[in-house]
């Protein structure tokens, strides 16, 4: 899950945009190992949390118990109606795209192949828990193997000396700005790193499985990703990268050809189709928490009386996801989940220090180690990426909040989020009797 749910499409889309950013390939190469240093150590700090809390909804429990309901239900609020329909929307997309290379579907088509597959695997995570997860190892193993398979081929046989790995190495950037913009798009390839602890409650034994998963999961994700770009750099020279839209397919293409990219068409279809089944497992947990904690409809809290499973939370969210595909395009849905969910995974870091001083005794099976310096390493580098959209697109960042298909406009959703909460509140004041 922690493999799975973070390998999607980012590694086949995001290293072109982020050469054309920094065009440099020292700087290239420590974009992505800094990418990888901050979703280490956002794992390394959560799996302390989850082993204290190992409870569904994960990231929703740690701003809970830390900083109480209202940053709670903003997390809420804004994974469903930004975060998780979006997720699952982008992510279907670029499956049925990819799907069009083998068989040609208009426009139409493409979206209901999308919300086709978002309702087939929502179906099967609401039949058994045992089903999705079976899916998940299956994709996840599979595309491991097929992205470290195809970097060894591009090494083995790709002509040497074309590729930008073959000139000279710096480490200075174009612009230091654009090196922050590159970052941003490289911790998106990462995002993923901290779905697991959605399903913590879930979890045997999560005292020993959590820390090792979330630390195990974001090792082989940095060594696959680093490999891989890797790979691109070393077939595909720096400026052909950054104007490439399809970067794997590009690569491929050199080494096998016309085939390649009916190779790489199916590695990502196989790559996406396991981290939307990973999304739908993982996502509906924050929700089904929610509604446990009486911030959000009841019924949304009903688990199958048969397969003991939180089949209306996953059941909304599908449906939002199928909602988001008929109406928004995969650009609008992927600007529409960057900025929204970072700022709540800086919260729930930060709710390590919050619980240090305020239980100092609490059972922890596992400890962050280097505290504090490594939850302090992820806010500083959270800080400074959020600080540096606003400075490289102040305009943008402002009027953004207010408008549909921009980053930002996350961050308006919750703003809004805020008279939402109270408004439930009052709601909740009037209906439930007076004790």
């Amino acid at each position: 899950m922690a493999v799975g749910s973070t390998i999607g499409s980012g590694i086949f889309r995001v290293p072109s945009s982020v050469a054309a950013d920094i065009g440099s390939v020292g700087a290239v190469a420590l974009a992505w190992i800094i990418g990888a240093i901050v979703a280490l150590f956002g794992a390394l700090t959560l799996a302390e949390l989850a082993t204290m809390y190992p409870r569904s909804g994960g990231v929703y429990v740690f701003i809970r118990e830390a900083f109480g309901p209202v940053p709670a239900f903003l997390f809420g609020w804004t994974e469903l109606v930004v975060i998780r329909p979006s997720a699952l929307g982008a992510i279907a997309m670029i499956f049925a795209e990819y799907l069009g290379n083998f068989v040609p579907l208009t426009d139409v088509a493409t979206r209901m192949v999308a919300a086709l597959a978002i309702i087939g695997l929502c179906a099967a995570n609401i039949r058994s828990v045992d089903w999705g997860a079976l899916v998940e190892n299956a994709t996840t193993g599979a595309k491991v193997i097929a992205l470290a398979g195809l970097a060894l081929v591009a090494f083995l046989f790709a002509n040497r000396g074309e590729g930008a790995l073959a000139q000279p190495v710096s480490v200075r950037p174009a612009s230091w700005g654009g090196f922050g913009v590159a970052l941003i798009a490289v911790l998106w390839a990462y995002d993923g790193w901290a779905d697991l602890t959605f399903m913590s409650g879930e979890v045997k034994d999560p005292g020993r499985i959590m820390p090792r998963a979330l630390l195990g999961g974001a090792l082989v994700v940095a060594a696959v990703y680093l490999i891989v770009n890797a790979a691109y750099l070393h077939v595909l020279p720096l400026e052909t990268m950054s104007q490439s839209k399809l970067v794997a397919a590009d690569t491929a293409t050199r080494i096998f050809g016309a085939a390649g990219a009916g190779i790489v068409s199916a590695l990502v279809m196989l790559s996406t189709f396991g981290t939307l089944n990973a999304s739908v497992m993982t996502g509906p947990r924050i929700l089904y928490a929610m509604a446990d904690d009486g911030l959000f409809f009841r019924p949304i809290a009903a688990v199958h009386p048969r397969w003991r499973t939180p089949w209306a939370s996953i059941a909304l969210c599908g449906a939002l996801g199928v909602a988001y595909v008929s109406i928004q395009t995969f650009e609008q849905l992927a600007d529409a989940f960057i900025l929204g969910i970072w700022p709540f995974y800086a919260l729930a870091v930060a709710a390590v220090f919050v619980m240090r001083r305020r239980r100092p005794q609490a059972a922890r099976p596992y400890r962050t180690p280097a505290y504090p310096v490594v939850p302090l390493v992820f806010l500083a580098a959270s800080l400074a990426l959020i600080v540096n959209a606003l400075l490289q697109q102040p305009w943008d960042s402002l009027i953004g909040i207010f408008r549909p298909g921009t980053p930002m406009f996350g961050f308006g959703i919750i703003l809004l989020g805020v008279p939402v909460h109270y408004l439930w509140r009052w709601r909740r004041a009037r209906l439930e009797p007076a004790r």
